[in-house]
């Protein structure tokens, strides 16, 4: 897991003397036997214990480019030629290729207590990209073991905490570099990807992101390699495919948004004592860590990701059965993020679930921020007045008010305002009054035609 706590892990694979599956014939060699090393080969080999050889060792093969690191009281001795009941009738014994041993590869790796003992099993696992070390991990090989690993990866660098080497715990940079300067060094590590120690842990109790996402697929890659290339079957018919993952999953995964108030550790140890020791549980497995999800607008991803903190829930059940404990229980998970979410550092939880009985994915979403919470509310109110407003217009029971704005070009097509009203009222252009004396009926012609009748004028009376 990639929380504040401090995180072991340990090479499993070594190059020893006295390791049977160093050797193509499945078993260490004895008295009789030729040694063989190819002459090209780099490698870095620890005995242990002393041995007897046949005399024949002259006539095998050592490194040209290796070493021999002998324990105290380990030794090579020629052998007598007595009766060795271990030993058939001897032949040539070749030291195996541990070229391809990859730093990459999840199953080369276990979870250890600083000590060095195996992690005891339980609810929690981890996703694929997280067996591997994550930047903020202590990294273990066995004291008194040689190894040789390959560190190709698709970043140039490779962060860790501390490395601890034949016992030596190194935790800065300045001692691994000098570590680097060493003879054993490039016969242990080889590949483009350069290792370095930071000797700092995570810096943010809502947890750090693994840091292993560029070199995803080679992890993939990896895993599927030892499988046979093919992910096993899942029992639902939409498998989840959390993110680090390399297969699809039955069961749950809940990502939450957090606040600068979340503590990794402390919920993931709250959800292990309130809720995953329950025995409806049992058989139930957890992953909990911080991820980055790459934001996708129109169909474009965006360089930047968005952290959240993903919880994966996985269980044994078989058949139509599979995924439903852990559904249940991303279930209790998301209710107790409802209850307590604000209290936790948790802002909103999203839960997507797929079971052997469901045909397709359910998704579920629940928001804890009281301004997310009244955002929304505020929202569906004002919905529901304008909703209002219209069904009592349509119903007639509402007039609205038209309001019409004069248009740019009405206004400049307007006529120019009329001149100050006079005490005649307006100007009829049919009938004009003239003062008394005027002589009308010479300026009036009697052809005029008079298209509507005037009331207050009689035409005979300007006739003389």
């Amino acid at each position: 897991l990639a929380a504040t706590a401090a995180v072991y892990k340990q090479w499993i694979p070594n190059t020893n003397f006295e390791t049977a599956s160093n050797w193509n014939k499945g078993r260490v060699p004895c008295a009789s036997d030729v040694v063989h090393f190819e002459k090209d080969e780099v490698v870095s080999v620890f005995v242990r214990s002393p041995h007897a050889l046949t005399l024949q060792i002259r006539h095998g093969y050592l490194p040209l480019n290796g070493e021999l690191v002998l324990a105290a009281g380990a030794a090579f001795t020629a052998f007598d030629g007595s009766w060795d009941p271990g030993c058939d009738s001897g032949g040539t014994v070749r030291f195996a290729d541990a070229e391809r041993r990859a730093w990459f590869d999840p199953t080369l790796w276990q979870d250890v207590l600083p000590s060095g003992e195996l992690k005891p099993s339980g609810p929690i696992f981890s996703v694929d990209e997280e067996r591997v070390p994550c930047r903020y991990d202590d990294v273990i090989f066995q004291p008194e073991t040689s190894f040789r690993i390959n560190t190709d990866s698709s970043q140039p660098v490779i962060h860790l905490r501390s490395i601890s080497v034949m016992g030596q715990e190194l935790n800065t940079p300045a001692a691994w570099a000098g570590y680097l300067q060493g003879p054993s060094a490039p016969l242990q590590f080889h590949g483009n990807g350069t290792l370095q120690v930071t000797g700092t842990g995570c810096p943010d109790k809502s947890g750090c992101a693994c840091g292993n996402t560029m070199d995803g697929p080679r992890i993939c890659a990896a895993l599927l390699g030892a499988s046979g290339r093919q992910c096993p079957e899942p029992a639902c018919q939409s498998p989840l495919q959390p993110l680090g993952h390399c297969c699809g999953v039955c069961g749950a995964t809940i990502n939450l948004d957090f606040t600068p108030d979340f503590d990794l550790q402390k919920y993931q140890d709250r959800l292990v004592q309130e809720l995953l020791s329950q025995p409806k549980y049992a058989g139930v497995q957890m992953a909990i860590s911080k991820v980055h999800k790459a934001q996708n607008f129109l169909g474009i991803t965006s360089r930047s990701a968005t952290p959240l903190i993903q919880i994966v829930l996985i269980d044994d059940r078989a058949g139509v059965q599979s995924g439903t404990a852990a559904e249940q229980l991303a279930a209790d998970i998301m209710e107790n993020i409802a209850q307590h979410g604000e209290a936790l550092g948790i802002s909103s939880g999203r839960m997507e679930v797929a079971t052997g009985s469901t045909a397709s994915r359910q998704v579920g979403s629940h928001p804890v921020s009281r301004i997310t919470a009244g955002t929304v509310m505020g929202l569906l109110f004002s919905l529901l007045i304008l909703g209002g407003i219209l069904f009592l217009y349509r119903k007639g029971k509402l007039r609205l008010p038209v309001l019409r704005l004069p248009r740019p070009w009405e206004r400049m097509e307007d006529p120019a305002s009329p001149s100050p009203a006079s005490d005649k009222g307006f100007d009829n252009p049919v009938f004009n009054v003239e003062p008394p004396d005027a002589d009308l009926g010479e300026e009036t012609p009697k052809d005029l035609q008079v298209f509507y009748l005037n009331p207050l004028y009689d035409a005979s009376e300007t006739e003389t």
